[in-house]
């Protein structure tokens, strides 16, 4: 199946069961206004079952946030991620995973296994962060809770007794819904700085990230430089994967304009070269290790993926090459965390706005571009 038929059997699939709950529950009506108590509760409940990584890693800040409104709480999750535990583990008030199978349909033995866990237990709280999904908002209503927080959107049916407009909320996914708590709760949402996704990595898996970053290049002969290191990763989905063209003019241009990195190549997934194998690469199946990898970097740059968002997650400095998605809404924020708006962009532009931004300062960018017109290139 090509991906616009993948795509649109996606958009069929979620247009059937918008009209299914719409016919079933009605549309969504605003609630009374109420704020959510600050005591009370003990037990909530996240709903968000999107499988993907970057919607995975976005949840991250409702769930610090969550923690700070109610430190003595256990949240439990239930989502369709199949890296759950490695994004949610270290949370110290993540209590229970309930991890559904991709396709519910299937996997009906695994769907039904998770269901009756989810259905045993009682709730203070349950949160459907996600302004369109109608599995959300289902799994929201049918869970056992004493009180329901979700959006009253257009693309969602079905009634919460908290309920706020998502006219109101912010475009970035990683801030959406923590303005959907902050909101039910009273406050001007605003007012305090977003929470940025988090994975918790620890100082160990810090320090083993660097270490592995340095045995990586010491095998290439390369000694420590004295920017660090910018990664490259090559890889996207769909409409947001820049083709091989794009990356090595892009590439042609940051070498001479990175005096003072080295450039190592992250891997995709499937274990192979973007990048003809230039460069030192590096390659994990394990979140957390790359995660920690990724951590040690100077520079982070590639397309908007899943992989972008956990090096945000990671508090790499992250550099996201935006030329399809919307930055506004997909972009990485937070201290070190850069949009590169990339639409109309060559990629050599690209390439100096990036070195621009990590160096701080135009004097450095006037000096590596003299570099770039001098037949004599320094050595490494």
């Amino acid at each position: 199946m090509s991906r616009t038929s993948s795509f649109r059997l996606r958009r069929l699939r979620r247009g059937f069961a918008q009209l299914a709950m719409r016919l079933v529950f009605g549309t969504s009506k605003p609630s009374d206004g109420a704020p959510l108590p600050r005591a009370g509760i003990y037990r909530i409940l996240v709903c968000h079952i999107s499988h993907t990584l970057g919607n995975a890693l976005l949840l991250t800040p409702l769930i610090q946030e969550l923690q700070a409104a109610y430190p003595g709480a256990r949240i439990d999750i239930v989502t369709r991620s199949p890296v759950a535990e490695a994004i949610y583990g270290r949370y110290f008030n993540v209590g229970r995973i309930f991890k559904l199978p991709g396709h519910g349909f299937g996997h009906p033995w695994q769907y039904l296994r998770q269901w009756r866990g989810l259905r045993r237990e009682h709730y203070d709280l349950v949160v459907d962060p996600d302004p369109q999904s109608q599995t959300g908002r289902l799994l929201t209503m049918m869970a056992k809770g004493r009180r329901t927080l979700g959006f009253d959107s257009p693309k969602k049916s079905g009634e919460v007794t908290h309920s706020v407009a998502i006219a109101d909320a912010p475009r970035s996914v990683g801030q959406r819904s923590v303005f959907l708590l902050r909101a039910a709760l009273g406050q001007v949402p605003g007012r305090a700085p977003y929470p940025v996704p988090d994975i918790r990595l620890d100082a160990r898996e810090r320090e083993q990230g660097r270490e592995a970053l340095a045995r990586l290049l010491a095998s290439h002969g390369l000694s420590p430089a004295p920017n660090g290191v910018i990664g490259v990763f090559a890889n996207a989905t769909g409409g947001k994967l820049l083709p091989t063209d794009w990356w090595a003019q892009f590439l042609q241009t940051l070498e001479p304009l990175s005096e003072g990195y080295h450039i190592v190549e992250i891997v995709p997934a499937f274990g192979r070269s973007l990048l003809g194998s230039r460069y030192p690469a590096y390659f994990s199946s394990d979140l957390r290790k790359l995660a920690s990898v990724l951590s040690a970097l100077s520079v982070y740059a590639s397309a908007d993926c899943g992989v972008m968002h956990l090096a945000c997650a990671s508090r790499a400095p992250t550099y996201g090459i935006f030329t399809a998605t919307d930055a506004d809404e997909w972009g990485g924020y937070g201290p070190g965390n850069h949009v590169i708006r990339a639409y109309d962009m060559a990629p050599a532009d690209v390439a100096r706005e990036l070195i621009h931004i990590a160096n701080g300062k135009e004097v450095a960018v006037a000096r590596a571009e003299a570099l770039v017109a001098s037949p004599v290139l320094p050595a490494g």
